[in-house]
Formats: C-alpha cells, sequence, structure tokens
C-alpha cells in the first residue's frame, strides 16, 4: 500500500466523473433519508454534489433510493446524472453497483466515490484523491492518520470486479482489502474528517 500526500488545486477534468451514494433511509436517525437533511442552507444532497463538482469531478452522477421523488423536489441536482435504486433497502452495496453500471455508458475513465453523509469531507480532499488519477486501472483513496477513507476513485476497469462484490452494506470494503497493495493513499486529514451522520447525536456536525 503506497502512501501519496498529493495537493492539487481542483481543475475539471471530464475523465473523472463524480459519483455521490445517496439513497439511505437513516434508519438509525428514525428513518429520516440523509439526503435530505439541511446543512449550511440547504439539502446535505446538495451540499455534496457541490464538493464533487468543486473537487474538480464531472458529470456527477448521483444515486437516489429512500424518498426519492421527494429528494428530486426538493434538491438542486440541475446538471446531475440521477439514477433511482429500487434495491437500496439492500444496502450500500446496491446502491454502489447501480451508479457504477450507469457509469459504465459513459466515457468516463475513473469515479471518484463519495457518500452523502459525510459532509466533513470536502472540495480539498475529492480534489486531492482525483489527483491520483493515472489510468482506467487506478485504485486511490483518502486516508485519515493512514487509515483508509472516503472518497475513494477507482478506474473504470476495475468497476466490473468492484460491482460484483458490492453486497450489502460493504460497498467496496471486500474488494479495497483483497487489493489493499494497490491502493494509493492520500492523506487528507488537514482538510478533512471523515465522520458519518449516522445517529441523532451526530446531528450535531450539520450547520
Amino acid at each position: 500500500m503506497t502512501s501519496n500526500p498529493l495537493h492539487s488545486s481542483p481543475s475539471v477534468n471530464p475523465g473523472v466523473a463524480g459519483l455521490l451514494l445517496a439513497a439511505g433511509g437513516g434508519r438509525r436517525l428514525g428513518g429520516r433519508p440523509k439526503a435530505l437533511l439541511e446543512h449550511r442552507g440547504g439539502l446535505l444532497v446538495d451540499h455534496a454534489v457541490r464538493v464533487l463538482r468543486d473537487g474538480g469531478c464531472g458529470p456527477v452522477h448521483v444515486v437516489l433510493g429512500a424518498a426519492a421523488d421527494e429528494v428530486r423536489a426538493g434538491a438542486e441536482l440541475s446538471g446531475c446524472a440521477v439514477t433511482v435504486n429500487p434495491e437500496w433497502t439492500e444496502g450500500m452495496g446496491s446502491s454502489l453497483r447501480a451508479g457504477l453500471a450507469a457509469l459504465a455508458g459513459t466515457d468516463a475513465d475513473a469515479v471518484v466515490v463519495l457518500l452523502v453523509d459525510q459532509p466533513g469531507i470536502g472540495a480539498g480532499a475529492v480534489a486531492r484523491v482525483r489527483s491520483a488519477y493515472r489510468s482506467r486501472t487506478s485504485l486511490a483513496a483518502a486516508s485519515y492518520a493512514g487509515e483508509r477513507g472516503h472518497p475513494v476513485m477507482f478506474g473504470a476497469d476495475l468497476w466490473a470486479d468492484i460491482s460484483a462484490g458490492a453486497v450489502g452494506d460493504q460497498g467496496a470494503r471486500a474488494y479495497l482489502r483483497e487489493h489493499r497493495d494497490a491502493i494509493t493513499l492520500v492523506e487528507c486529514s488537514d482538510v478533512a474528517q471523515a465522520y458519518d451522520i449516522d445517529t441523532a447525536e451526530d446531528l450535531s456536525h450539520l450547520e
């Protein structure tokens, strides 16, 4: 596993798309879909889309699930490619598969994947991970004090294998474990905080 503390100012690279996973129903939040939580004067899903764009990713693909119609009605998703995952209750793996399937029909060479419930991760971290792109087999992830986290970047040649292992709530974790020596780790602890909005106590992170 390599460590690569890349620093890069955001610049749009059409070859590196953004993928936002925003389908969760917020079970531990009393059934409040995370995409609809309010943050900085808007919805959490809007904030995450801006983070991907400001980090240099484009186009941005968004996977919705819980309350998808309500999210579409309330969010500013113009310019995004939106996929609704009818199997969102199966866990993050199904949303990752849906997003990668949608991207497979594009000319993207890689994708940076961001989770909607991590507002402490901003454009700076996305830009650093994006800048680790070298080829369609690139595999990179943000790290926090040496621990792998989000966002992650997958070269397009890896998508089929990643999708095959994306089951339940595991997402790409199994694939990343199996290929840990191929991952370029990009230290981001100086520009981001990788907390999740999972419980009522976590709502204190929202602004």
